[in-house]
């Protein structure tokens, strides 16, 4: 079969591997779709397991299935979840399924960009939801990074009148900005240097779209705050600079949400007086987890989310090298998904 194999950002070769072999309490999935995640592009992030097939926002039909398998069959469209919890560890006994150690253990194989990938018993059993006949294989693709963003707004417990300031325009972003105003921020302000980026956050309900080369964030803010500043900082863009805007317009007693990683070695210098006396929380969340794949997955169904409005670009598997550069590179590009057959 071929597949898509990272060598680096600028090295993305398809070459023939062997096609899976299955056990009998797994499936094999032909690809339909597959995204690309912001934490594909990260190079810091995967040089030292390159090469390697990336892809793990994947969806695609069953062509082949274990004697074992249950409640699945051949011909089952489905969305893949590349990692899944134990639900028995005590990270898991207290939520936190991103923190498993299995989690870090359980992959999709090869990778979502391949004409074929296996997925292994746990993902199976755990973390694999047929598809609604009114969403497409693309749409699928969206159901991953709104879980992570369903999460993160989770977990920062977003109240109904809260203002919230969201640090880059990606795709993540501009999902941060839809579920925002969908779970009761009254005024949301969007920052991206991009302004075809900024102009898609007011599509998906910024109140306000800064452009930092043009306008100064923190002075919009305490204008349209009152001087406090805002409940909550969500900041998509990883790096240092960003993560310095967003404590420089969070409140007192609001809260940070690390989304993005930055390249090791890169320090955020905060003093813990800053942070007592100011009551500032900062709250990370990495990654999602079958609770909210479930939840994400009702969220496109109902339509309350248009998520192939996300989607700018898309390239057939042989052209995965050209999906990496345009994402890479193409300041009016959001999501761009790699097709299969």
């Amino acid at each position: 079969m071929k597949a898509a194999i990272y060598y680096n950002q600028t090295d993305i070769r398809v070459e023939e591997i062997p096609t899976p072999k299955i056990e009998h309490d797994e499936v094999l999935v032909e690809m339909r779709a597959c995204g690309i995640c912001g934490s594909d592009l990260m190079e810091w992030y995967l040089k030292s397991r390159a090469p390697l097939v990336l892809g793990h926002e994947p969806s695609g039909v069953i062509v082949e299935r274990g004697k074992a398998v249950k409640n699945f069959d051949v011909g089952d469209r489905v969305f893949v979840h590349h990692h899944v919890a134990c639900l028995e560890c005590h990270y898991c006994l207290h939520g936190d399924y991103t923190l498993c150690e299995k989690f870090h253990k359980t992959n999709i194989v090869p990778g979502g960009f391949a004409e074929y990938f296996k997925v292994p018993a746990p993902n199976l059993q755990l973390d694999t939801l047929k598809i609604p006949d009114g969403i497409s294989f693309e749409e699928a693709t969206l159901i991953e990074p709104l879980g992570c963003c369903l999460r993160a707004i989770k977990k920062c417990g977003i109240c109904r009148g809260d203002s919230v300031a969201i640090i880059g325009a990606g795709a993540t972003g501009i999902i941060h900005t839809f579920l925002s105003k969908f779970f009761g921020a009254e005024k949301v302000i969007v920052s991206d240097l991009v302004d075809f980026r900024l102009r898609f956050a007011e599509k998906f309900g910024a109140d306000i779209a800064v452009n930092p080369l043009r306008a100064d964030l923190s002075e919009v803010v305490n204008a349209e705050t009152d001087g406090r500043g805002v409940d909550l900082v969500i900041v998509t863009a990883p790096n240092i600079e960003a993560y310095k805007a967003g404590l420089s317009v969070c409140r007192k007693g609001g809260k940070l949400c690390v989304f993005a990683p930055t390249e090791p070695g890169k320090i955020l210098e905060i003093s813990p007086k800053q942070l007592f006396f100011n009551e500032l929380q900062i709250i990370p969340s990495y990654s999602t987890s079958h609770v909210e794949t479930r939840e994400a997955l009702k969220l496109i169904e109902s339509g309350k989310i248009c998520a192939r409005d996300l989607i700018t670009h898309r390239f057939p598997l042989v052209e995965t090298a050209k999906a990496f550069k345009t994402a890479l590179e193409n300041k009016e590009s959001l999501k761009v998904v790699v097709l299969g057959k």
